[in-house]
C-alpha cells in the first residue's frame, strides 16, 4: 500500500520526502474529449500533480437530479490522471469561488428561504452533507492508500475570508472521514493572520493562496503553520478577465521567478491556473465590489497552457525552472498552429423571443420564484393611459435589462451603471428582456435572486400585473420565431476534418453562439474579448451549423472565423 502523508518538514511519499508540484485543471471548464489532452500537455511541463475543484452546480443544477457523467465525470478524470502517473489533490469545496456562477453553489441552494450559507445552518449543512457523500463516494476508492492517486482532499475554499464559524468546519470534516477520506486535509486562505486563524481548524494543515513576494507569505504562512511543509495551493499565475475591462496578464519571468523562490525553499504548490479552460455557455461568475463586473467568456488566464491547449512563453519558462527541482519529460508539445480561417454568411430568421404566457402577479417574478436557469426571462404589463413621457423606475435591475413600449425598443438599463430609470413614450404595453449576465462569486452576493427586483413605478404609481416568460436558448436556437425582435442569425460551413476554431465575434453587438448545437457562451462588443473558442469535439467533417442569437444589433450577417484568438488590449 501506498502511503502519502504530512511529516514534520515534509510530505512523505510512502515515508520519504516528497515535494508536491502541481497544476489546477477545472474539468467542467474543459471539453471532455480534451481533457487527456490537457492532463498529459501540463505533465510536460513537469509537474507531478494535477489538482481540481468540483462543482456542485455542475453536478446538481436541479435538486435531487445529480449528474456525474460526461461532463461531469469526476471519476473519469481522476483515472486519466492516474494514467498519466500523476497525483490528483481534490477541492469539493462545497464552495469553490473559481470566477464560477454562484461559487459552484446550486442556485436551487442558496435561494431556498432561511437558509444560512457557508455556516452551521441546519438547512446548508443537510444539503452540504448530502453532496459531499455523494463526491467522496467516487474519491474515497480513488485515494492512494488504496491504489489510487488522490493525495489531499481540501475542506471549504478560502473560509477565512469569509467567515470563522469552527462548528461548520468541524462538520464538514466529520462527514469528510465518516465517509471514509483517509489522505490528509487541508485549507487554504491567503497568508494573512485574521484570515489563516478564521478559516482552518488545530487538525486540517494549512495552505496559502497567492501569487507574488513568495518567501514574505511564505514566512506568515509558517507562523501559522508551524509544522509540516510548507505550501502554496493557490499559486497564481495570471488573473481573469470582465466585460468593459482590459485583458489581464502577467509577465513570465515574473511569474517564474516566484515559483523558484517557492520551490528553492522546499515548499510545495499549486499552479492557479495551468490551463483555464472556458466558461462555456452561462457558466460566468462575477464580481461585485461596488459595481458588477460580469466575467467573459473565455478562462484562459494567461495560463502556461492557453485556452485551447497549447503551450505559452509561461509553460517555458515554469518547465525551466521546475526542471531545476524535479525531472521533467524530454518532449514538450509544439506551438500552437494557425486554424482554419474563413467566412460564414448568416441568414436572418427572424424574432426568436417567446411570447408572454404565465400568471399574472402584482410585482414582476425572480428568476429563481420562476425556477429558471438559463439567462434571460421576458417580463410584460400593460401600463395605465398616459400621455407624454414619463419616468419609469425600478427598485433594482439585474443585471441586464432592454425596454420596449408596444414592441418598440427605447432603452437599456444596465446594473453595472447603477441605471434602474428612464423616460418613457406613451404606450399601451411594456415589455422588458432581462438578461442574468453571471452570479456573483464570493461574499455575501452569493445566492442573490435575478430578473426585476422590487416594485416598478410609473410616474410614481406601482405598475401590477406582470407576466414573467423565461426564454429556453435552445429552443430558440432551433425554432427562430416569437413576437419581439431581436435577430436570429443561422448558417452552414463545410470542414475537412474537426478542429479547434476561433470566432470573431467584433461585427456583432451583443448575444450567444453555438456551433452543432454546442453552446460556446456569451460575446459582447464591450471589450475586451473578441473571440470565442470552438473545441474541435464540437465540430466535425463535413456540413456544420452555426447559429447566433443576437440581442442588440449584428453589424454584419457574418460569420468570421479567424486563426488566432484575439483576447483583447492588453495593459499599456
Amino acid at each position: 500500500m501506498t502511503t502519502f502523508t504530512i511529516g514534520e518538514t515534509d510530505f512523505l511519499l510512502d515515508g520519504r520526502p516528497h515535494q508536491v508540484i502541481s497544476g489546477t485543471l477545472h474539468y467542467f471548464r474543459i471539453h471532455p474529449e480534451h481533457w487527456a489532452d490537457r492532463i498529459r500537455t501540463a505533465k510536460a511541463m513537469g509537474l507531478n500533480t494535477i489538482e481540481t475543484y468540483v462543482a456542485w452546480n455542475a453536478h446538481e443544477p436541479v435538486r435531487g437530479e445529480w449528474d456525474a457523467t460526461g461532463w461531469n465525470d469526476l471519476g473519469r478524470f481522476l483515472d486519466l490522471i492516474a494514467d498519466e502517473g500523476l497525483h490528483a489533490i481534490v477541492r469539493p469545496g462545497p464552495y469553490i469561488c473559481a470566477e464560477w456562477h454562484n461559487g459552484g453553489l446550486p442556485v436551487w441552494l442558496t435561494s431556498t428561504p432561511g437558509i444560512g450559507i457557508r455556516r452551521f445552518e441546519p438547512q446548508f449543512v443537510e444539503a452540504v452533507s448530502a453532496y459531499l457523500r455523494r463526491v467522496y463516494e467516487i474519491v474515497a476508492p480513488r485515494q492512494i492508500d488504496r491504489g489510487g492517486n488522490v493525495v489531499l482532499v481540501q475542506i471549504e475554499n478560502e473560509y477565512g475570508a469569509y467567515g470563522s464559524d469552527k462548528e461548520y468546519l468541524h462538520e464538514l470534516v466529520r462527514v469528510t472521514k465518516d465517509a471514509g477520506i483517509t489522505v490528509p486535509l487541508t485549507t487554504v486562505d491567503q497568508p494573512m493572520p485574521w484570515m489563516l486563524e478564521a478559516g482552518s481548524l488545530p487538525e486540517l494543515h494549512l495552505t496559502g493562496s497567492f501569487g507574488s513576494r513568495s518567501e514574505e507569505r511564505l514566512s506568515t504562512l509558517r507562523e501559522h503553520q508551524p509544522t509540516g511543509p510548507l505550501m502554496c495551493s493557490e499559486f497564481w499565475d495570471g488573473w481573469f478577465d470582465w466585460w468593459g475591462s482590459i485583458h489581464h496578464t502577467t509577465d513570465p519571468a515574473a511569474s517564474a521567478h516566484d515559483l523558484d523562490v517557492l520551490l528553492a525553499a522546499g515548499a510545495s504548490v499549486n499552479i492557479y491556473m495551468v490551463h483555464g479552460g472556458t466558461n462555456f455557455g452561462t457558466t460566468n461568475g462575477a464580481n461585485d465590489k461596488g459595481r458588477f463586473d460580469p466575467i467573459v467568456t473565455s478562462y484562459d488566464y494567461d495560463a502556461p497552457i492557453d485556452e485551447s491547449g497549447h503551450p505559452t512563453a509561461k509553460f517555458h519558462a515554469f518547465r525551466e525552472v521546475i526542471a531545476k527541482y524535479a525531472p521533467v519529460p524530454s518532449d514538450t508539445p509544439g506551438p500552437r498552429p494557425e486554424a482554419p480561417a474563413f467566412e460564414v454568411a448568416l441568414s436572418g430568421e427572424g424574432e426568436w423571443m417567446p411570447d408572454a404566457v404565465g400568471a399574472r402577479t402584482d410585482m414582476p417574478s425572480t428568476f429563481e420564484e420562476l425556477g429558471h436557469l438559463g439567462p434571460l426571462v421576458r417580463y410584460d404589463v400593460d401600463l395605465p393611459a398616459f400621455s407624454g413621457p414619463s419616468a419609469l423606475v425600478f427598485g433594482e435591475v439585474r443585471d441586464l435589462a432592454w425596454i420596449h413600449i408596444d414592441g418598440t425598443p427605447v432603452g437599456r438599463l444596465s446594473r453595472s451603471l447603477h441605471e434602474r430609470a428612464l423616460t418613457i413614450p406613451a404606450g399601451s404595453r411594456l415589455t422588458v428582456l432581462v438578461e442574468d449576465q453571471g452570479r456573483v462569486n464570493y461574499a455575501d452576493r452569493l445566492g442573490e435572486a435575478k430578473g426585476l427586483i422590487g416594485s416598478v413605478t410609473l410616474n410614481g404609481s406601482p405598475l401590477t400585473g406582470w407576466t414573467a416568460t423565461p426564454v429556453d436558448l435552445a429552443s430558440a436556437a432551433g425554432m427562430g420565431d416569437g413576437t419581439v425582435g431581436r435577430a436570429l442569425l443561422r448558417g452552414t460551413f463545410t470542414l475537412e476534418a474537426s478542429a479547434d476554431l476561433f470566432l470573431d465575434t467584433t461585427g456583432w453587438g451583443k448575444g450567444f453562439a453555438f456551433v452543432n448545437g454546442f453552446f460556446l457562451g456569451r460575446y459582447w462588443n464591450n471589450v475586451p474579448q473578441n473571440t470565442l473558442y470552438v473545441p474541435g469535439p464540437a465540430t466535425r467533417a463535413g456540413a456544420n451549423e452555426i447559429v447566433v442569437l443576437e440581442l442588440e444589433h449584428a453589424v454584419e450577417p457574418v460569420a468570421r472565423f479567424v486563426a488566432a484568438p484575439s483576447l483583447g488590449q492588453l495593459e499599456e
